[in-house]
């Protein structure tokens, strides 16, 4: 079964990084890629709905012009949504990827994602959408449910992309962090690059951490480790930024003291908090 990158277009100022991204993580992965634009009507039709207030004698021609306007909303809405998914197919030919598709879907972007969710390698979405754009530090509206709902891999691009040169893993020796580990090690995607593998724990738990350094050299990777203390949540983000990490990858749930930030509302809090794209394992 051919697997596709699914890249998730909306006119928000990301749409060009992920659109960036996914040429990228296409080329990496020797997969086909697909521009995907999902039509939430409650979104795009901004009319009100005033049927509740209409006054006698003039409710049914009201309510046959509103009726009008939305209609006039949905065809903008897929007018739009073609444009942009033309644009965007036609960036990422330009960058040299030869199998391009496009899907204009109806329903939100979960639905949507959920729908092809089986012939789906990797999703690459933005930090934030369109309504939520300038809310530096917040998650944009359905990140958390897509990562929620999505057996697959979920690359977050930050505005602006960056061709990726240092990534890291964030390890805590629980079996979801190896399970990530064996992902990373066996994936194509980051082939070549150097790892920072970074453990925020004790001492005494250098030894899981030497393990995942052998595994990820035996696969070919350039590896470094570090075993910092704190609070992973600060911790880590200041390790990725004094580093200068391009690409954060993570498990989606972990245990210990790392399951604390990715599980719940503290979850919101890593990934708003990140100053660099994130790859998102399950």
């Amino acid at each position: 079964m051919t697997q596709f990158v699914i890249a998730c277009i909306d006119p928000s100022p990301y749409a060009e990084a992920v659109c960036d991204y996914a040429v990228w993580a296409a080329k990496q992965l020797q997969a086909p890629l697909t521009m995907l634009h999902a039509i939430d009507k409650a979104q795009h039709t901004q009319t009100p709905d005033l049927s509740g207030s209409i006054g006698l004698g003039s409710q049914e021609v009201l309510l046959q012009q509103l009726a009008e306007l939305d209609e006039k909303h949905s065809k903008l809405a897929l007018e739009r949504g073609r444009l942009m998914l033309d644009a965007a197919k036609a960036r990422a030919e330009q960058a040299g990827v030869a199998s391009v598709d496009e899907r204009l879907r109806h329903g939100s972007l979960v639905e949507s994602l959920k729908a092809t969710e089986d012939d789906t390698r990797l999703v690459v979405m933005g930090k934030r959408g369109l309504s939520s754009a300038d809310a530096h530090g917040q998650l944009g509206l359905h990140v958390e449910q897509v990562i929620r709902s999505l057996q697959r891999p979920i690359l977050l691009a930050q505005q602006h992309f960056k061709t990726p040169q240092r990534i890291m893993l964030a390890f805590d020796g629980s079996a979801t962090a190896q399970k990530s580990l064996d992902m990373l090690a066996a994936s194509p995607l980051c082939k070549g690059l150097p790892v920072h593998l970074v453990f925020a724990g004790m001492p005494e738990q250098a030894p899981a951490l030497d393990e995942a350094a052998i595994l990820l050299q035996q696969a070919g990777f350039e590896t470094k480790t570090a075993l910092v203390a704190g609070d992973p949540e600060e911790v880590l983000h200041q390790y990725q930024q004094e580093h200068h990490i391009d690409l954060l990858i993570m498990g989606a749930y972990g245990h210990s003291r790392i399951r604390q930030f990715i599980v719940g509302s503290t979850t919101t809090a890593m990934l708003s908090k990140a100053k660099c794209s994130l790859l998102i394992l399950r």
